[in-house]
């Protein structure tokens, strides 16, 4: 079984905020489905890094989750900073129960395995913020991929980390996140958030941490393998 990464998919089924307005985004959710069912079998998993619908409720993601869960394989979403109708976890596993989207599971605050791999992550915040708030907010992004860590490697499990923010971005470093990756010997992180030209500030490796842009639109609208995965756990 195959375990794949993609981020910002930025679907839009049930409002009105078409990403073909972008260069490059034409047709692009169907550019994505063929790629995507073309790689993908049924046993397989992708994680999403974010940034999954522009929809601002529930209500409004409902029909961008119908897409999602009519792809191939288990799909593992975590939060973006554009995904704006998430409330809590309760409340989305509730609206997925609800809709029978029963390939679709989150990571907030946990980890999945394999037994010799963790899949482990979290939001992460912006690389050179400085403000209070923002101070705040990364503490708390910290803490929880922390726990994701110490839960995820506690059977020594070798980590494999799924961030919305790229941790190093050109010149910018967040020395927060960077060191709880490297606390728990992180070699590996995929990240998403950067579009277009943007990508041309990307980072491929910092201190022994190999980084992997996956936005949608810096992969061709095609999942990225990651490894071989035992099982979908």
């Amino acid at each position: 079984m195959k375990l794949f990464a993609i981020s910002d998919l930025h679907l839009s089924f049930g409002t009105d905020k078409p990403m073909n307005v972008f260069k490059g985004w034409d047709n692009y959710t169907e550019r994505l489905k063929s790629n995507w069912n073309r790689l993908v079998r049924q046993e397989d998993t992708v994680i999403i890094s974010g940034d999954i619908s522009w929809a601002i409720n529930l209500l409004e993601a409902t029909p961008d989750f119908e897409f999602l869960n009519s792809l191939k394989g288990k799909k593992i979403i975590l939060k973006g900073n554009h995904d704006f109708w998430w409330p809590t976890v309760s409340k989305i596993k509730e609206m997925f129960l609800n809709n029978n989207f029963d390939t679709i599971d989150i990571l907030h605050n946990n980890y999945f395995t394999d037994g010799s791999i963790s899949l482990c992550g979290t939001r992460g915040w912006l690389y050179d913020s400085s403000a209070e708030k923002d101070e705040k907010i990364i503490k708390r992004e910290c803490l929880r991929l922390e726990k994701s860590l110490l839960d995820g490697t506690k059977n020594g499990q070798k980590p494999i980390v799924f961030l919305h923010y790229p941790p190093v971005y050109g010149e910018f470093v967040c020395e927060e996140i960077v060191a709880v990756l490297k606390k728990y010997n992180v070699t590996d992180v995929y990240y998403g958030h950067i579009h277009g030209l943007g990508n041309n500030k990307a980072v491929d490796e910092y201190d022994g941490i190999k980084l992997h842009l996956i936005s949608c639109d810096c992969v061709d609208f095609t999942p990225v393998f990651v490894c071989q995965y035992m099982k979908n756990a």
